[in-house]
């Protein structure tokens, strides 16, 4: 059996987390935690540490937060750690030239996609966005573009209809984290032999915008479907509604839904102009589309928790066949 790898980890959120607590339980020594300096977060706006440093600081490893790596003396004091690896997961920082050849080995990526669809930040969601059946993970040798890397590894993974970005992320963290330790098992050996990415086949996960989930009811029913899914848990779709008098639009979160398809003028297709709510019982809210009807199961009114259809129905009994979402 080759040695232990000595590894410098570099990451941020619960996806990364997820792979460093795989190494932690692996024969490899992580030297060193790299992560995005603390944010302010929740009401209080209260600087919070990232879950791979609360981790990190758990298991009393030292953690680095540099707001950049550019800088020589950050690079120098990279390079003191000795590190055979750098494992790289959802670090949220550019890896200058010169820290890609400071270890032996290199730096490694865990991508939650099937390179080369769906580099960038944000490639659960355009997953599910785009109606794609299937996704997954890339262990990925890093170079100096984004996501560009020649891949050292792939596991695929399903995209059910029911999974939100949520459910998914969780599976793609832990065979993410699986394939990672698979891949360090022979990098040093050099078994491995990087595949190039199909340049041709390449496309891009930007950033999710938060306007992106507004539901626009003009679009088909599975589509919007889509977005409930893939917008769940962040930044969660949404519509507006008029309670009616002088009362102000509210905005409505909308959690959790089914889709009811159907083409353009068949029966299945409401004859409601888009965003009429046609039903509101406790089975849910049913809404016209453009093609077909959305039934919105879980919703969130504003300063309220997330609740059932029925539940919101009975505290809510403005909302009701005729009204129209969206307008406000």
């Amino acid at each position: 059996m080759p040695k232990p790898l000595k590894i410098v980890f570099a990451g941020t959120p619960e996806f990364a987390a997820t792979a460093l607590a795989a190494l932690l339980d692996s024969r490899h020594e992580v030297v060193a935690v790299y992560t995005q300096p603390d944010r302010p977060a929740g009401r209080g706006r209260r600087l919070r540490p990232s879950p791979v440093k609360a981790l990190a600081l758990a298991h009393h490893l030292p953690v680095v937060q540099p707001e950049s790596l550019r800088e020589p003396a950050e690079q120098q004091a990279l390079a003191a750690w000795g590190a055979d690896v750098m494992v790289v997961a959802a670090y949220g920082l550019i890896l200058p030239p010169e820290v890609l050849a400071t270890p032996r080995l290199g730096c490694i990526n865990i991508h939650a996609s099937l390179l080369p669809r769906w580099r960038g930040a944000a490639p659960i969601q355009r997953a599910i966005l785009a109606g794609d059946r299937e996704t997954g993970v890339t262990i990925m040798q890093m170079d100096a573009g984004l996501d560009t890397g020649p891949m050292l590894a792939r596991r695929a993974c399903p995209i059910h209809d029911t999974d939100t970005a949520g459910s998914l992320h969780d599976r793609l963290a832990t065979l993410g984290a699986e394939a990672l330790l698979a891949v360090l098992e022979q990098l040093d050996e050099g078994g491995l032999v990087p595949e190039p990415q199909d340049e041709a086949q390449a496309t891009y996960a930007a950033k999710i915008d938060k306007a992106e989930a507004r539901l626009d009811w003009s679009r088909p029913a599975v589509e919007l479907h889509r977005v409930v899914r893939a917008f769940n848990p962040w930044p969660v779709a949404f519509t507006t509604a008029c309670p009616g008098g002088d009362a102000a639009p509210l905005r409505l979160r909308v959690w959790a839904a089914r889709p009811e398809t159907g083409a353009l003028g068949s029966p299945e297709t409401p004859g409601a102009p888009p965003g009429t709510v046609l039903e509101a019982g406790p089975t849910g809210i049913r809404v016209a589309c453009g093609i077909g009807a959305l039934v919105l199961t879980e919703l969130q009114p504003p300063g309220s928790k997330p609740m059932s259809a029925a539940a919101f129905h009975n505290g809510h009994p403005w909302l009701a066949p005729g009204l129209r979402l969206g307008e406000a």
